[in-house]
């Protein structure tokens, strides 16, 4: 009898996993493993609410191999040492695994390479699992990846992404292995009041509903945060309870510019793990310094410390950063809105960002998160590395009646209309009591921030 396992880290699901089919089909029978890493808990990456949401995937995991005749082997520990301790239980020659992009997952394969080829272990490494289209199958001519999204896009539009998979009949388990309990969200304490359910189950129903109620609209309302239209499919993207390659399909059956503007979020997100694939550093380097000397000492903190607690007297960037702390996600558009402030008008390290996102952020990942942020302080892919956005100027324009704003900032539900953004242009008298007047003048974070980057 032959034994493989299936090795599941981004990736929790049954629909569409190669590496879980390759299995199934070479051998008599498959443990799926997951994990508990002690090294990715001791990056710190392993934060509450991510903790809250891998829960609910586990366990979504392990129902769904339960259907279908088997279930889910949970380990704590070294990954490399549970994976060979599991092989030699069983008697498997066969690891498979999805190929990641951060330097951990590069560094994980390398090790699992080293540690079961002297045991006569082979480990098959699958490309297109975690992203639509493989990190590296497009390159341009002279490099080993695109630094520019508009060509990379370009050309990732050209390709073929493969046929998804339908999710196995059957899946049989080796007798007697033995599985550590599944973790559970209520273990998890100083999580988010808010944050999402996770697992495929909930993802895959979440697709279906968002599709139907708002794909056509995208296009139009993805940068209007009270319309809360945009997918929130992040967090089971970053999970893998969703395939990226399986939604760009099921969203392309619907034609119109709501599609194309969808699918172009999906190519964003393989762009930037390709960009990390070639670059692992970037997840705490400059991709492109600007030999920048970001403000420090106990101004730039308190600042900093504002901005965390949505206090920083602009209103969409406070209701914004309300939103990420109360469900541990934020909208897009936002995103970019309270990074510029931060990065830009502040002059505060984008890592300094990163890190509370990271600390919050249920879709927490290391290629978008920490590239994303360094597109927007100017230090990464951004052909505009000078480019501000003026919080008041993006209010109007995105949020014109104030509808987020209030939703978030409560001291501020009395003010009607587009008044919401610009609170301290209010006769006293109509001051809202208890909310703080602008941290910084727009007008001057910006001449700083010019004086810093020089011809930027």
């Amino acid at each position: 009898m032959t034994v493989s396992v299936v090795l599941f880290t981004s990736d929790l699901r049954l629909h569409d996993h190669p590496p879980l089919l390759a299995a199934l089909r070479s051998s008599d029978d498959v443990v799926p493993l997951f994990v508990r890493d002690d090294g990715i808990a001791a990056t710190g990456f392993d934060a509450p609410n991510r903790r809250a949401f891998l829960a609910d995937c586990l366990a979504d995991l392990d129902r769904g191999l339960r259907d279908r005749g088997g279930r889910l082997v949970v380990r704590s520990g070294d990954v490399v040492d549970q994976v060979g301790k599991v092989a030699a239980e069983t008697g498997a020659r066969d690891v498979h695994i999805a190929a990641g992009v951060s330097g951990y997952a590069q560094r994980r394969e390398t090790r699992l390479r080293e540690a079961l080829d002297p045991e006569g272990l082979r480990l098959h490494v699958h490309d297109a699992v975690i992203t639509a289209l493989a990190a590296g199958a497009v390159t341009p001519a002279g490099s080993h990846h695109f630094a520019m999204f508009t060509p990379y896009f370009r050309r990732w539009s050209q390709e073929r992404l493969r046929d998804p998979l339908g999710a196995p009949r059957t899946v049989r388990v080796p007798d007697g292995i033995g599985s550590d309990p599944l973790p559970s969200r209520a273990e998890v304490s100083g999580t988010s009041e808010g944050p999402a359910t996770g697992g495929e189950t909930e993802g895959r129903r979440r697709l279906t509903a968002w599709k139907r109620a708002h794909l056509a609209h995208y296009e139009d309302m993805q940068d209007v945060p009270a319309a809360d239209a945009t997918s929130r499919l992040s967090p089971h993207l970053h999970f893998g309870t969703l395939s990226p390659t399986e939604v760009v399909h099921r969203v392309r059956k619907e034609e119109g510019p709501g599609t194309e503007a969808f699918v172009r979020q999906i190519c964003w997100r393989d762009f930037h793990h390709q960009v990390l694939a070639a670059r692992p550093d970037a997840s705490r380097a400059d991709y492109r310094t600007r030999h920048d000397r970001w403000r420090s000492g106990r101004r730039a903190a308190e600042e900093a410390e504002a901005w965390k607690e949505g206090r920083t007297g602009y209103p969409v960037v406070d209701a914004a950063m309300r939103q990420l702390r109360h469900e541990g996600w934020m909208h897009n558009r936002c995103r970019l809105l309270v990074a510029s402030f931060l990065t830009k008008t502040l002059y505060v390290d984008w890592r300094v960002g990163a890190r509370h996102f990271m600390d919050l952020l249920v879709d927490g990942d290391v290629a978008n998160n920490q590239l994303n942020w360094q597109w927007t302080a100017g230090t990464g892919t951004d052909t505009r590395p000078g480019r501000v956005l003026n919080p008041v100027v993006q209010a109007r324009r995105f949020d014109p009646d104030g509808s987020y704003v209030r939703r978030w900032v409560p001291e501020l539900e009395g003010i009607p209309g587009k008044a919401v953004h610009e609170p301290w242009k209010l006769p006293g008298s109509e001051r809202a009591r208890g909310y703080p007047e602008p941290l910084v003048d727009l007008a001057d974070g910006l001449a700083r921030f010019r004086r810093a980057r020089g011809r930027d």
